[in-house]
């Protein structure tokens, strides 16, 4: 069994590997050691062991639902299945935790290089339900906010630990991932690892 500990935005963090700077979103949670590091191996093996998609600059798995990067689209014809049975456990253990209303039925996972990220983005809300939650295996990372008002703020993500962006930062907050080999926040700096990212989507279907 893992220990959870819900640390928010708007909260004073003091810990050294929960740090943070600027202004961020005060609805989005982190919980750092959302899996042990038995499973943390186990899910990567997991991963390595399925074919990796190569069209983006980064590899990219798909599960549940095939999202259409080109489209910025899903569709009920995109199915591609069940969720393998990792990926459904900590589905489950998102709902558990009380972050999603029902199981999420798609998710990407996207590998990080050091160097390598991803631009600032909001999950399309006509594809993808309320609530956005983003597992990081290998690596911690730091992870930038912004709105369009001019407000910035990052954080510093924990490997093992989950994002979940609902409210606010779900919709009105952009987040992104610099393209950098190390990271530094706070006076603290990380240099980075292969990172693997597993987010989990509920569809939203239109047709």
């Amino acid at each position: 069994m893992y220990e959870q500990t819900d640390i928010f935005a708007a909260t004073v963090v003091s810990s050294p590997v929960l740090r943070r700077s600027g202004e961020l979103p005060a609805d989005f949670v982190i919980a750092p050691e959302f899996v042990t590091k038995a499973e943390e191996v186990a899910v990567l093996n997991a991963i390595d062991s399925e074919r990796w998609n190569v069209d983006l600059k980064r590899r990219v798995q798909q599960y549940g639902f095939r999202y259409d990067y080109k489209a910025r689209a899903v569709s009920a014809c995109d199915r591609l299945g069940d969720l393998p049975p990792w990926a459904t456990e900590i589905a489950q253990r998102l709902v558990d935790c009380e972050y999603f209303e029902s199981v999420p039925d798609q998710v990407i996972v996207n590998e990080y290089l050091p160097g390598q990220g991803i631009n600032a983005h909001t999950d399309r809300t006509t594809c993808f339900g309320p609530a956005i939650a983003s597992l990081s295996l290998g690596s911690d990372v730091v992870m930038d906010f912004s709105d369009s008002s001019g407000k910035r703020g990052s954080i510093l993500l924990p490997r093992r630990s989950v994002l979940v962006l609902r409210g606010a930062s779900r919709v009105l907050w952009k987040h992104a991932i610099a393209q950098r080999r190390m990271d530094t926040i706070g006076g603290f700096c990380i240099e980075r690892k292969r990172r693997v990212s597993l987010t989990f989507r509920s569809v939203v279907l239109t047709d």
